[in-house]
């Protein structure tokens, strides 16, 4: 048995098209600011990847840097700011940041109607409860991918590897709303191997190169995986991800590639996003 590829590249790209269009009859110049704090190698290739997308579909996409010893009065400033001014659509914050910054209350302070990457307290909230709008793009985006290859969640059980705020949390909420049987294991999970054989669905975020071999995964299961990560191999570096991508291959239904799978679906949402906003700032859709 040979796994099928999650084309998330192709499907993105679908995504884009779209976004173009609707841009172009609406006539809008939705605009997304960026605040990016300090130098961080991974961080400067997500955000090019920001920027080239959203030239590409007529979105104005405007990157502020601040140095790495920003102070949180000057940012929670600037978020006033952005807030106010009525050209802006969409504010998100460049993650990592420093650690001497409170980043949740920086979230929090974005506008809700301008959080485009779905992290504020509002709108992952109104996410808890079912009333969906601006979801956070990673887990927005796996759920399109699945959608895409109408890969049914309702009475499965679905294994989430990885308990952050920006993917394993939100994302267990989105696989319970499709009634899935949800599964969160983190890192004090205890047998953690004898649940991987349980489960239909696996999705691993947790930032730690091929962390998961095929050999742990039950025999069709569809394997979506999240990290990105890049590795030493020879002289040459390399980008996997939290899957052994090899080995899931063989046992795999369904599975994800890195790169190609969900990183570029994450910028397609975030897009997304960013155009919803433009239209519930104009009162082209209520809140």
């Amino acid at each position: 048995m040979v796994a099928k590829i999650l084309d998330g590249k192709k499907l993105a790209n679908k995504i884009l098209k779209n976004l173009k269009k609707e841009i172009e009859l609406l006539g809008a110049k939705p605009k997304l600011v960026i605040i990016q704090i300090g130098k961080n190698e991974a961080s400067e290739v997500y955000i090019k990847r920001k920027i080239n997308a959203s030239k590409k579909i007529g979105i104005i996409c405007e990157v502020l840097n601040f140095e790495q010893s920003v102070s949180q009065s000057l940012l929670e400033e600037k978020i006033q700011q952005l807030n106010s001014d009525s050209t802006v659509n969409g504010i998100i914050i460049q993650l990592p940041v420093p650690e001497h910054l409170d980043i949740l209350k920086l979230q929090a302070m974005i506008d809700p109607k301008k959080d485009v990457d779905g992290f504020g307290p509002i709108n992952l909230g109104n996410m808890f409860l079912g009333r969906n709008l601006l979801l956070p793009a990673t887990p927005a985006g796996v759920l399109k991918l699945l959608e895409e290859y109408k890969l049914e969640l309702e009475g499965k059980i679905a294994l989430v590897i990885g308990r952050s705020n920006i993917v394993g949390k939100p994302l267990s909420i989105l696989l319970l709303q499709k009634n899935a049987t949800v599964i969160l294991a983190h890192s004090k999970t205890k047998d953690l191997d004898k649940l991987c054989k349980l489960a239909d669905f696996v999705f691993v975020a947790v930032g730690k190169p091929n962390f998961l071999s095929g050999s742990k995964i039950k025999k069709g299961a569809v394997v979506i995986d999240i990290g990105i990560n890049k590795i030493k191999v020879g002289n040459a570096e390399k980008i996997v991800g939290d899957v052994d991508f090899q080995s899931a291959f063989r046992v795999a239904y369904y599975i994800s590639p890195v790169p190609g799978g969900v990183g570029p679906l994450t910028v397609a949402s975030l897009l997304e996003n960013t155009l919803l906003a433009y239209k519930i700032q104009k009162g082209l859709i209520s809140r």
